[in-house]
């Protein structure tokens, strides 16, 4: 592929704004910004390592009040409704039963 006039062009302009960006850092503003860009950039970076620090510890407390509140609830159900696991038993017991051609299950059938 050989170079054409847009080539051409799209390399001077970008090094036209490599020069002009260049004389813009250099200058007492283009410095000013970039002093404020380090500033934030160790800012942020401070920040990530103390959440990366933190993370751990956060997610252990995640877990045991997910843990404490999950035996709080079901504390809750058993208290109120002193039968539920049962009949939570009795219906996944009930879909794992075998079924027949026609959709019952085989223990349905001898009852019938």
């Amino acid at each position: 592929m050989g170079v054409n006039s847009k080539h051409l062009a799209t390399f001077i302009l970008g090094a036209a704004a490599g020069v002009a960006i260049n004389k813009y850092l250099n200058s007492e503003e283009g410095e000013k910004m970039m002093e404020s860009l380090k500033e934030k950039g160790s800012q942020l970076k401070s920040e990530a390592e103390s959440a990366v620090d933190k993370a751990p510890q956060y997610f252990e407390e995640l877990k045991s009040g997910a843990s404490a509140k999950f035996n709080e609830i079901v504390g809750n159900l058993k208290e109120k409704y002193p039968d539920a696991e049962k009949v939570i038993n009795d219906l996944f017991a009930s879909f794992s039963k075998p079924k027949n051609e026609e959709g019952t299950s085989a223990e349905e059938e001898t009852k019938a």
